[in-house]
């Protein structure tokens, strides 16, 4: 007869059904278990708590958040994120303007009022992103123009596809929906802006090198006497020794190069708005050195302009650009000849005869022939 085992070899295989007597701890070797003692007591079926299905990752990619179970709807995404950034995306596009300098405005009262004139160069509608094929709705928005000899020829073929000169600089605008993109090829001009409307500046600011911590940071400097000697505007020690594990903590404000950065200023009201000139003036001062590139755009942080203004400068812009479409059809035309062109090799002849853009097909025949 085969020897008898101890009790707590077979106290994990107890019965899982209650129904079942537990097994005697005198059960030979010999004899075959029953289905559910074979399952061992600790293993905890899945349920809601470690998932809601109890298949494998692979068979259930989208068990969390199913409509279906009760659950709201998800808020991450595309589409969630554009919402919750609807609020703080404006309405209309911005433009890009080059800041001139800054002068005074006398109130009626005599108060001085310190404003900054910026001036819009030829400012033209490059393109237009939407959500369809970027996922979000933008406006491209191009100032000045610049020398096709500085100009790569992608960009050189991008600008003739629209039938406008290279520009100097080039900026995007977020736009809350497709209610805000703009025709290609129009000029934005400084009534797009009225009097005593908010908006928000953003330029780079001014280049100052490299400086120390009381000029970057506002540091207070060190003791100008009781022993203190050559170092009287040095910032000092730069962290313990046991705390931090003896190294410099990251983010530490220390000397280095200041400016050069991004900075926008909010909720600056407009002063003047004058077409003849092209400036838009505004009251304060915004950051970035005379000459530099500037953004203007309605502020987020106050409500946008009245719907009846914003309806009534897109009429105007239609006004003035009544055939923006065509013209856009007819570069995108001319450019797909010149590149056809380009690869026959006849682009020299075509330029030798000094022909327009308007004369390129004709110009092409003469020199098949």
């Amino acid at each position: 007869m085969a020897p008898r085992l101890p009790a707590r070899c077979w106290r994990q295989l107890q019965p899982t059904s209650l129904s079942r007597p537990p097994l005697s701890h005198t059960l030979p070797l010999g004899l075959a278990l029953p289905p559910a003692a074979r399952l061992l007591s600790h293993t905890t079926p899945r349920g809601v708590k470690y998932g809601w299905s109890t298949q494998s990752p692979k068979a259930r990619p989208r068990r969390f958040n199913q409509p279906s179970m009760g659950l709201p709807e998800p808020t991450t995404g595309p589409a969630a994120a554009l919402k919750r950034r609807e609020r703080t995306t404006p309405k209309r596009t911005g433009v890009l303007a080059i800041k001139k300098g800054m002068t005074a405005f006398m109130g009626r009262s005599g108060t001085r009022i310190p404003c900054t004139v910026l001036q819009l160069d030829r400012v033209q509608i490059v393109a237009n992103k939407t959500r369809a094929q970027h996922g979000y709705w933008a406006v491209q928005v191009g100032l000045g123009e610049r020398q096709p000899d500085n100009v790569g020829a992608p960009m050189l073929g991008f600008f003739e596809a629209r039938g406008m000169a290279p520009k100097r600089d080039m900026a995007e605008f977020k736009v809350r929906d497709q209610t805000g993109l703009l025709p290609v090829g129009v000029q934005l001009l400084p009534d797009w802006f009225h009097i005593g409307q908010w908006v928000d500046v953003r330029a780079n600011s001014r280049g100052m090198g490299f400086a120390g911590g009381m000029k970057r940071h506002g540091f207070s400097g060190q003791e100008a006497s009781h022993g203190n000697s050559l170092n009287h505007r040095t910032i000092g020690t730069v962290g313990p020794s046991q705390g931090s594990g003896s190294r410099v903590l990251p983010g530490k404000k220390m000397p280095g190069r200041m400016g050069g950065q991004q900075a926008t200023i909010q909720n600056l009201p407009v002063l003047m708005v004058d077409n003849e000139l092209g400036i838009v003036v505004v009251k304060g001062n915004i950051p970035g050195p005379k000459g530099c590139t500037v953004k203007i755009q309605d502020a987020v942080k106050k409500s946008p302009p009245p719907q009846e203004f914003i309806d009534e400068t897109r009429r105007v812009l239609d006004e003035r650009f009544p055939d923006a479409q065509e013209r856009l059809s007819e570069a995108r035309k001319k450019h797909m000849e010149l590149k056809e062109a380009r690869k026959q090799g006849r682009i020299s002849e075509i330029l030798k005869a000094g022909v327009t853009g308007e004369d390129v097909p004709e110009a092409m025949e003469n020199a098949r022939g």
